[in-house]
Parts: C-alpha cells; structure tokens; sequence
C-alpha cells in the first residue's frame, strides 16, 4: 500500500470544501454527530490539528508538541472556518513534500511525514463524516483516501471496504458481527513501544491532538 501524501492531503481538503461548503447557511452550533462539540468547534479543531501535524513536520522536534495553538476567533462564519481548514490543509501538504522521508518529528514517539500526512486525511475524513452527520447530510469518506489511512494508521484493522472500516476503526460505525467501537486509538510513531504514537479517541468525544 503507498503512503499518504501531501497531494492527499488537499485531495481531502477539498472533499471537506465540496461535501459543507453549500451548507453553510446551517446551523452549525448543534452537535458534530456523536461528538460532544459543535459542528463549529470541530471545523476549527480540523484546521487546529493540520497546523499542529505542520509545524512538527517542520520543527522536526524529537520531544514533545511545539507550544502553539491555532485559535479561530469566535463568531468566525462558518464558510470563513473552512477557508481556514484549506489553508491549514495546505500547510500541513507542503510541510509534508518538502520534508525528506528520512525525516522526523514527535507524535508519542518518532513519526515520518508520511504519518503526520496520514493523520491529517484522516482528520478531514473523520471530522468531515462528524459534520455533515450534525448537519443532516449522507456524505462518507472516499475509499481512495480511506485506503492508505487504514493501512498507515490501523494495520490491524479487519479487511472490508476502506471507508466502511474506517468509520469502524474509529468508533463512528458499526460492521457486520463488530459492533461500534467505543474507543480507539492510532498509531502513527515509527517506534516498538506499545504505547508509542497511540493516538486515543472515544466515539462520543476526542481526547486526542
């Protein structure tokens, strides 16, 4: 399976744009699906999160996240958030191709850019999937970007179409004989520590970065 890229980075990015970009007239002060955050809050968690992956990737810090935080200022549109989402999203895909595979920098543990790319698609799919179920709307993440997610970030997930395994991997759905899970994690560090790169989340809530 290849890695996920930069390229794949704003190929997710702009599934976001086009999936809630004509709706944002809603409101998006209710809940973000089984999220305890409101479909706003979760938008400007996306863009938090992509510049975070960004400015590790960048920092190649071997320790710890580098002391900053992305904050949307309250009562921003929600179309002004988006615009704010593509933008991360594009900082966190040049960090990406230009940074040397060899590279790396800290997510619990030693992570390569093509796992800080990994982890920023499955930001926008997953976070993507929570708003538009806020919002009312069908839309569900691209199998050709839920692919190479899956196999970077859950390896051991069970076999099954990519974006239907996805959804389970994180804890939004339920499969045939899986029932939902109710929590998760991801492992996006390079290293053999058990713990090491665990990103944990919860289907009612996100604890992670």
């Amino acid at each position: 399976m290849r890695s996920t890229t930069g390229q794949d980075v704003e190929r997710a990015a702009a599934e976001t744009a086009s999936a809630l970009g004509p709706h944002t007239g809603l409101d998006w002060q209710v809940p973000a699906g089984s999220l305890d955050w409101s479909c706003w809050t979760t938008a400007a968690h996306i863009a938090h999160d992509l510049t975070a992956y960004a400015a590790q990737v960048t920092s190649r810090t071997p320790s710890g996240y580098l002391p900053l935080d992305l904050r949307v200022r309250p009562g921003t549109p929600p179309a002004e958030v988006l615009v704010v989402v593509s933008a991360s999203a594009r900082l966190l895909s040049s960090a990406v191709t230009a940074a040397d595979p060899s590279d790396r920098a800290w997510h619990w543990g030693p992570c390569d850019p093509g796992g800080f790319a990994a982890m920023g698609v499955a930001e926008l799919l997953l976070h993507t999937y929570d708003i538009a179920r806020g919002l009312g709307l069908s839309w569900r993440p691209p199998p050709g970007l839920c692919a190479p997610v899956l196999s970077r970030l859950f390896p051991d997930a069970p076999q099954g179409p990519p974006t239907e395994v996805l959804l389970w991997s994180a804890g939004r759905i339920a499969l045939p004989g899986r029932p939902r899970r109710t929590s998760w994690s991801w492992k996006a560090a390079l290293t053999e520590s058990p713990a090491a790169g665990a990103t944990t989340g919860h289907a009612g809530r996100r604890t992670d970065r």
